[in-house]
């Protein structure tokens, strides 16, 4: 890993025909940064998100990864660099327990390769051996080992998340992506959500970017605060600056609230 930013974006603009969903949008995430992207329904957050995660390429601006230029790169490529990325609809393997689908994360890093698993060469072997070490790392320091063996399937939706998360982190990822990772939860498990982020942050001593529409949980959570609003970045700071914002004021509350609390 070199000094470069973990991500850095300048100038991202996605077009879909004359619609500009997102317009000069910028993010400097360093090793360790956590930070929260968020905004009013409409906003951009997910085509940015998907920006730089490589589900859409940018019509115009650059991403660069660890230093390299990434721009226009496939999501498999941006996982291969460093990225790693949850969904906002939760997306394991029922069928499988808590262990093989954290294994499953971990395959890009430590799996062998097509040939040697269909011969299920000695390599192969070694492989998986390296993967359920790691899967059993990760269950314990997520704090699952109890539930390791358990059925993905059965698992309440809080640990469902954490499981999500655990797979995302077993390929030592530089950076976690976080698409909407309160979504269906409900209020107790979202405060649980916000410890376990944290905790992730400080103990895997990666960056975290927070992609999320709940302000409070963004705000009670994150070093750094970003805030779109109609495609474009208008306020970035800590929580307490970005709340006292005018323009985020405005973006979420309207111009007649907006008047009131600066009355």
């Amino acid at each position: 890993m070199s000094d470069a930013p973990v991500i850095e974006a300048s100038g991202l603009e996605k077009r879909f025909g004359g619609l500009l969903a997102v317009d000069g949008y910028d993010l400097k995430l360093e090793k360790g940064d956590l930070v929260g992207l968020i905004g009013p329904n409409g906003a951009g957050k997910t085509t940015a998100f998907n920006l730089l995660t490589g589900v859409l390429k940018p019509s115009s601006g650059k991403i660069h990864v660890d230093g390299r230029d990434m721009t226009g790169a496939s999501p498999h490529a941006m996982a291969r660099a460093g990225l790693a990325r949850t969904f906002q609809n939760i997306r394991l393997f029922d069928d499988l327990s808590v262990l093989e689908n954290i294994m499953c994360g971990g395959h890009m890093r430590h799996g062998a390769s097509t040939v040697s698993t269909m011969l299920q060469l000695p390599s192969f072997w070694r492989a998986e051996d390296t993967l359920r070490r790691v899967g059993r790392d990760i269950v314990e320091r997520i704090g699952l080992a109890a539930l390791a063996d358990r059925r993905a399937g059965d698992l309440s939706y809080g640990d469902q998340r954490r499981v999500e998360i655990g797979r995302a982190l077993a390929g030592g990822p530089a950076a976690l992506l976080l698409d909407e990772p309160a979504a269906g939860l409900n209020p107790s498990e979202t405060q649980d959500l916000v410890g376990f982020i944290r905790q992730i942050n400080e103990e895997f001593g990666i960056a975290v970017l927070v992609v999320e529409h709940d302000m409070h949980l963004v705000m009670g959570l994150c070093d750094r605060v970003q805030v779109l609003n109609r495609g474009k970045l208008i306020a970035e700071g800590t929580p307490a600056a970005v709340q006292g914002d005018p323009d985020v004021i405005e973006a979420y509350l309207g111009t007649g609230r907006k008047e009131k609390a600066h009355a």
